[in-house]
This record gives structure tokens, sequence and C-alpha cells, in this order.
């Protein structure tokens, strides 16, 4: 091929300026602790923790954790990452389905039997040269957009170059392709807050742990599990919390949990249970509200000076416009909670200083929307949402929210650039977009029309356990022409691929990170531990190699060393200030400083203390009980303010011997990683199946004694589990995580448990479009027939012994990358090219014209503190999106 850019090749021949980085990436830390250890030991950090590997012969033997940065490191990090590391479910090199090998150039390529049938282990240069293929037949023949990137999030690992980063740079640089918005995590309240309470709050901030310590009374755990959730992080786990949980549950504060099963941090916090049925908790804090305003407890000085629309949900509250008084009596038909207690737990929240933390999974359920804000209105009614010690969090569980907040600049790396495609598909949505292309769907106030998608590329993502109805979604990707993987291990989303790209773990290459979502206190540096195993390489490798086979190398790389782009990273943060990257990259950690005055603060404190001066970022710049903006949509299932809508399945209109089941994020595991971890399902899998929590009563009208294996099913599917018997569920609920690894037996059973084949597509609301996974009734029996054991963590059948000839690159028209990309780029305007540099690698949405003004206004206070931006470049960005927002035209 001859290109006008410059090659690798080209580029190294050149004997480009490397700056002695050689000596870095081959350097190593000192032990951490004991100054006689052995020295063979590197530092390195991961969402589990930081740590120093300690290395043999050139093989990881051992992790030495780190009590100076992470004083509670868990199982996963002390046995997990040694276990995943050499675990055989390792993909040491590229791999192609036979099939879709077979018919490459002729398009019969048999979808129907992803899942099925063997890999052929193939070398590099064809594994670039089919990808390369498969994304330029799909852009010349169908346009970008049917492309679709499943690799949102940027879970995969906690460096700054992370694969859907790397991923999204390379398909930018050749017209773009569709991706997800919004997330799994907290898709509906995402959307529907900002317009609420002027932030996206789930991800934001918490008050500062000092404040709830000194001043709260009452600290209300909703659906909340902070001393589970907290142990892994979407960065670096640190787990600093823990001692300061303690510290406030010691000051006397009263812990109340209100959930329908007990949890990990109700034990470790001395919580009251409140046991509720689950997708109800609306109705309760409806009728609390009703108590409050009954008794006269409301606050009418607060209602007035800090909110608007209270008028017309007090109005719905007492019946007026329904005719159904909101009583708790009421609510308890529906919660199953007594009405003695709601009274009770009505008058005490309302008499004391009350802080109400509730979880993200409340909001993963049919009109997940309302959740959150009847929390709101409810602390509103009661006057507490920005006073110290009180009011309202929606993310105590993630984070280490509670920490006070350093103000710090984080590490960032590579620009993902513009994407030239404007469609979208929610992140729940997959399945529904597969099925129904040039379908419209209404999401956030905006219609877009599906894609025709032909090629799925997903990088760092294990989208075939996380998205619902997996049955449907197998069904569903039969129609795509080609699934394009790149991943460490043989997760699901390998193993329906047709081309595997090996990725080498972050142990086995360098990158950098920071530690603490909320405190940004700490960079890490995530120094090359190992050599990769087999012929896998690091993702920058991966996408450089693929950018070199489509003509854009130079245009990937910058045309520079990859050891520059991570200096460069570090130099972008705040450590950097007063830390040489030398002397950091040597240690392994740099510490940045927390200002005094963040132990002091109270979130929505400045608009309480003048809300004139600090409005808030609503369209009214206060609480919107009532919200005219989401009423004016007319969306049938997402009204105004939040009501009590009957859910499609709940225990409300179960039929005989249906279950509601929950599905919370695991203990030993961050979604799907660590689930290969042989030591870690060793204390927690029964019979190596995912555990189920069943209630006595329930297990016993069934016949189910612990220990046994179940079968949980309903229209959509089965998957076998193990019983664990407790009475800490409430009877008609059962509890599994989310998460593991699928195995099909013949019958079509998930061997293995992954409750997606079990769960509903059924969104949220036609607001967000987002998941309602804990929306879900199942049947229960004993498993009588398992099909022997669980066989997800056996690599599938592979072909290793082929002799392939090389592909003639004729036949990949390369070239047509040019029709393509002419004339597409464009000068960036500074604000547009900082969002597109630090705002675009995480959570955030890509597309500016997806969101209205006020909405990115109350986005940007939680996305520029993680981008990590200066006041300067903060206006820069402002004035970037107000002019490109959805109504700016």
């Amino acid at each position: 091929m001859s290109f006008t850019s410059p090659s690798r090749r080209a580029f190294l021949q050149g004997g480009a300026a490397v700056f002695g980085t050689t000596a870095l990436m081959n350097s190593t830390a000192l032990a951490a602790i004991d100054p006689n250890s052995f020295a063979g030991r590197a530092f390195h950090a991961t969402h589990f923790g930081p740590f120093e590997g300690v290395v043999r012969d050139g093989k990881l033997v051992g992790i030495n954790n780190m009590m100076e940065l992470d004083a509670r490191p868990t199982e996963m990090l002390s046995h997990g990452i040694l276990d995943r590391t050499y675990d055989k479910t390792r993909i040491n090199y590229p791999m192609v389905r036979k099939s879709y090998l077979k018919g490459w150039e002729s398009g019969d390529i048999k979808p129907e039997l992803r899942g099925k049938e063997p890999y052929v282990r193939v070398d590099w240069d064809t594994a670039w040269s089919l990808t390369a293929k498969a994304l330029l037949d799909t852009a010349v023949n169908h346009g970008n957009e049917s492309i679709f990137s499943s690799s949102y999030g940027g879970w995969s690992n906690a460096g700054v170059f992370r694969p859907n980063v790397l991923q999204g740079r390379l398909l930018n640089l050749m017209g773009g392709c569709t991706n997800t918005q919004g997330d799994w995590s907290a898709g509906a309240s995402q959307i529907s807050l900002p317009h609420i309470i002027g932030d996206m709050e789930v991800y934001s901030a918490q008050s500062a742990w000092e404040t709830i310590r000194d001043n709260t009374e009452v600290f209300v755990l909703v659906g909340c599990d902070p001393v589970k959730n907290n142990r892994v992080e979407y960065r670096v786990a640190d787990h600093g919390m823990y001692a300061h949980w303690e510290e406030i549950r010691d000051a006397g504060v009263k812990f109340i949990s209100i959930n329908p099963q007990r949890t990990a941090s109700d034990e470790y916090l001395n919580a009251d249970w409140v046991r509720i049925i689950p997708n109800t908790d609306v109705a309760l804090f409806l009728a609390m509200a009703w108590h409050v305003l009954e008794k006269g407890l409301e606050d009418k000085a607060y209602l007035k000076k800090y909110t608007v629309g209270a008028d017309k949900w007090i109005a719905y509250v007492k019946g007026e416009t329904d005719g159904v008084k909101k009583t708790p009596a009421w609510a308890s038909a529906i919660t199953g909670i007594e009405e003695t207690q709601i009274v009770e737990l009505a008058e005490l929240l309302a008499n004391s200083k009350t802080e109400i933390a509730g979880a993200w999974s409340l909001q993963r359920a049919q009109h997940g929307e309302m959740t959150h804000w009847a929390i709101i209105n409810f602390a509103a009614l009661t006057g507490k949402i920005g006073k110290p010690g009180q009011g309202v969090g929606f993310s105590w569980h993630y984070g280490n929210g509670g920490m006070p907040q350093g103000g710090n600049a984080t590490p960032s790396g590579l620009s993902q650039g513009r994407n030239w495609v404007k469609g979208i598909c929610p992140a729940s949505r997959i399945t529904e977009m597969l099925e129904n292309p040039g379908a419209e769907v209404f999401y956030n106030g905006n219609t877009y029309t599906y894609p025709d998608v032909k090629l799925i590329f997903n990088a760092g993502n294990n989208f075939m356990s996380h998205q619902q109805d997996t049955n449907r979604l197998i069904r569903a990707l039969q129609k795509v022409e080609a699934i394009v993987s790149v991943d460490v291990w043989w997760t699901a989303a390998t193993r329906w691929a047709d081309i595997v790209l090996p990725a080498s773990s972050t142990l086995e290459r360098d990158d950098i990170t920071s530690g603490g979502t909320y405190s940004n206190n700490r960079v890490y540096a995530m120094k090359k531990v190992i050599e990769p195993l087999g012929e896998s390489k690091s993702d920058y490798e991966i996408f450089e190699g693929l950018a070199e086979k489509l003509g854009l190398w130079a245009q990937f790389t910058d045309s520079e060393d990859y050891m520059t782009h991570v200096q460069r990273a570090y130099e972008r943060s705040t450590a950097a200030k007063h830390t040489p990257f030398e002397e950091f990259w040597e240690k392994g950690y740099a510490l940045m400083g927390t200002p005094e005055e963040a132990r002091k603060w109270t979130r929505h404190g400045a608009f309480y203390e003048d809300p004139d001066a600090n409005p808030l970022h609503t369209s009214s710049g206060k609480i919107e009980m009532f919200c005219e903006t989401i009423a004016k949509m007319e969306i049938d299932d997402c009204p105004g303010m939040p009501m009590w809508m009957e859910k499609h399945e709940y225990l409300g209109n179960a039929g005989e011997g249906q279950l509601h089941v929950v599905s919370p994020h695991p203990w030993f595991r961050l979604h799907s990683q660590m689930d290969q971890s042989a030591t870690l399902r060793g204390l927690y899998k029964v019979q190596g199946r995912e555990p189920v929590r069943i209630n006595s009563e329930d297990a016993a009208a069934r016949g189910i004694d612990d220990g046994d294996l179940v079968e949980l099913y309903n229209d959509r599917g089965t998957v076998i589990a193990g019983a664990v018997v407790s009475d800490d569920i409430m009877p008609g609920v059962i509890s599994i995580y989310e998460g593991c690894w699928p195995q099909l037996d013949s019958k079509g059973r998930c061997n293995s448990g992954l409750v997606n084949f079990l769960t509903s597509t059924q969104r949220s609301s036609g607001l967000s479009e987002a998941t309602s996974v804990n929306t879900v009734l199942v049947s229960m029996r004993k498993c009588e027939d398992p099909e022997g054991p669980n066989l997800a963590y056996e690599k599938p059948d592979i072909i290793d012994d082929v002799a392939l000839s090389a592909i003639d690159e004729d036949k990949l028209g390369l070239d047509r990358l040019y029709d393509i990309t002419e004339n597409l780029y464009a000068d960036m305007e500074p604000g547009e090219k900082i969002f597109y540099e630090r705002c675009t690698v995480c959570h955030g949405p890509r597309e500016v014209s997806h969101f209205t003004r006020q909405q990115w206004k109350g986005i940007t206070p939680s996305m520029f503190p993680r981008a990590g931006l200066d006041d300067e470049e903060a206006a820069l960005v402002t004035d970037f999106l107000m002019k490109n927002a959805a109504d700016a035209m």
C-alpha cells in the first residue's frame, strides 16, 4: 500500500526521540514496606486496589498489598489478580470463528453458529486484515452508522488508555460509528435528575463524611449498600471511607435500611431493617409525605424559597387530582410495610436531621425515574436538602462517596476526536436496535432513528453478560455480518464474536491512572509487571496495528511514542506541579492534597445558603417537585412529577408461586470481572453455580435445602443456580448477583446462573429508555437434572494447526478509506477540542446535540471535575456546549 501518511515502520526507522523512556518502562518500585524484601517487584494499580506484583523468573508469583495506600485490600486483589492473569480462559492468540474465516470472501459466514462452533488460530496480520475489511465493507456499503460500538463505560480496566477510548479514537478517524448513549449503571436518573435538581447526582460527590458524623441524626439507606459496592472503583479502590463509616456509626448516627434483603452495610452499621416489596419505594415516600402533610410537619418556608411545583405534587399526594389519598394504609398494601411502621418512619425522618442515600439499583426498574425523584420531593417537603448532615445523596455507595474532594486534575489520555455519526442507541436498547432498523426511538426529548447495524465492535466490554433477555439478544445478533471483540479472556462477548483480538492484561503493559473517584488525590503508575502472555498485545498496540493497516497510523498515534503519551497524561495532572514524571514513575504513585475546606462541604449547601446567587441548573433554578419540562414531553410512562405507577411484573401482580428477583452488584466481582478466578469462586459459588438467596419459607414450600441446585425460569429463559437459604431476605423475593459468565446446556438453560437470561427488555420509560432489570418475576423449582459441571470457564474449541495463506491485500480494498475520510475533518475550536479530549472518556455523552443547554449545565458540575478542567478550560467547553446543544439553534 502507498499512503501519504507516515507508517509506523518509517517512524521507527526515522529514530523518533524517546527521551530515555526505555529505562522508565523497565523500572520497578521498591518494596512497599519491608526494606529487606526480594526486589523483583513492580508497582501496579487496578479497580481492586494498588499493589506491587512480585515476579520470579518472569512470572507473577504474588501480590504485595500496600497498606499505606489501601488499608483494607479485598480478596479480589489478593487472590483474583493472580488467578485471572494465568487462567485458562486467557486468549493468547488472534482467533477467527471457523465459518467466518472460511466465508470472509463469499459472505457465507453462518452467523447462526456463533457461540457454537470452534475458533481457528490465526496470525495478527490476518486478524487485522479481516477486521479492516469488515470495517470498510460496512462503512462503504451501508454507511458508518452501521458500525456499532458496544464498548461503552470504560470499566475494562483502570487505565487512561482504555480500549473503549482507543477504539473510539480509531473509528472516529475513519468517520465514526453509532455509539451507546447513557449507561446501565444509572441510565434513568442521569437523564431525569438534571431536570429535577440540576445535576446528574448519581455520579456526583457526596457531602464530606465529617458533616454527617457531626450533624446527622438519622441516615437512611434506600437499597444502598456502600460496604459492598465500595470494594471496587471505576479507577483505583483505596477503601478510604470504611473507617469513616465506623466513625459515623460510633458517633451515634441511627441507620435505617429500606431493602428487600439485609445487606453487609446493614450489619456493619447496625441498621434497622425495613423490609419492602421491590419497586414500591415510590409508594412508601408518597405515603410518608401524606402523613407529614396530615400532621403539619412540612417546611412551608423551605418549599416556597427552594422549590417549584410543590402545590401540584401535594395535590396528587392528597388525592385531589386522582381521588386516591396516598395514605400509609394505601402504601402498606403496596409495599408490604405495616401502616404503623410507615407512620413512625415518616415522623422520625421529618423530625430528625436526616440524610437519605438512594442506590442506583432503585432506578433500574420500570418507571425508575420516579424513585429518586420521590426521595428528593420528600426531602424537600421536610426542608432537608442543602443543610449540613441532611438532604439526599445518590452516590454514597460508589467511589468512596463521602470522602472530601481534592479538586485536583487527574491524568487524561488521547482524544477520541469527533464522531461524525449523530445517531445513538440507548445503552440498554441494543437488542431492540438490532431487531428494528429504521424504527424511531424517543430519548431525552429527542427522536432518533435506529441504524441498520452490520458490524459490532466490542472492546473491553462484556455486553453479552449485561444486556437483558440474553436469548433474545443471541437471536438478534444473527442479522449482524461481523462481530469483532478485543478482550483478555474468553468472556461471553468473545464467545459470540467472529474475530477475536487478544489483549494483554494491564499487568503486561504500561499505563497510568488515578485514585479516588471523588477525592481525586492520587496518581498511580500502572507499570508493566510481566511480559504479555502468548501473542497478546496491549490495547494501544492492537489499535495501532489496525490503524497501520488502514493507513491511519500517524493520525492515531500523533506520531509519538507510547510512553510520550503516558508522560503527557501525567503532566496534565496536579501531581506534575510538584513531582517530576521520572520521580513519580520510579516510586509508582504521587499524592495530591485536599483543601481543608473540603472537609466541611455539604451537597447543595451553596444553593441552600443563597439560592439566588447559587441557583440549581434546572429551568427554574430551584428543586422541581413538578417539572414542566418533563411534563411537556407528554411521555405516558414518565409524568411531570413522581407518581406511583403499576409495574408490568412485580409481586403486586405476580402469578401463583412467582417470585421477584433482584440482581445486585456482586461481592467478589466487578460485574463479570473476576468470575474466572477459581479461588474466588471457591469462596461463594454453590456447586459451581451463582448463588441465589432464598427466604426459608419459599425454600421449604418448594422442597429446597441450602446448597441445592435450583432452576429459575420464566418465558424468557431458565438459569441454574445454587440455593443459599436465609431469613435475611423477605418472602417472595430472591437475590442473585449480576454479571456471571454464561454456559448453555443442551436444553438451553444457563448452567452458570446468568440472571440476564431472565430479565426483561422493558424500558424504564420513554424519557431515558433505561434498563429495568430489577423489575422481573420468575418461578423456581429444585433442579433435578443438571447436565454436569458448569463449563463457563473452559475455553471454546480451538483449531490451532491450520496452515493459512497470506491474505491478498488487493482483496481488502483498503484504499476505500480515502473515499470515506476525504473532506471529513475540519479544525476544531479550542472548547470543542478540550471537550473531545477530556470529557469523552467516561460516562458522559459524546455528542453535544443530544442534550439541551440546561441539561449540559446540570451535567458539567459532575463532568468537569472528573475531566480535571481548570476555570479557563471549563469556560471554553461551556461556550462550545452552549453553542451546539440541542436547543441552541
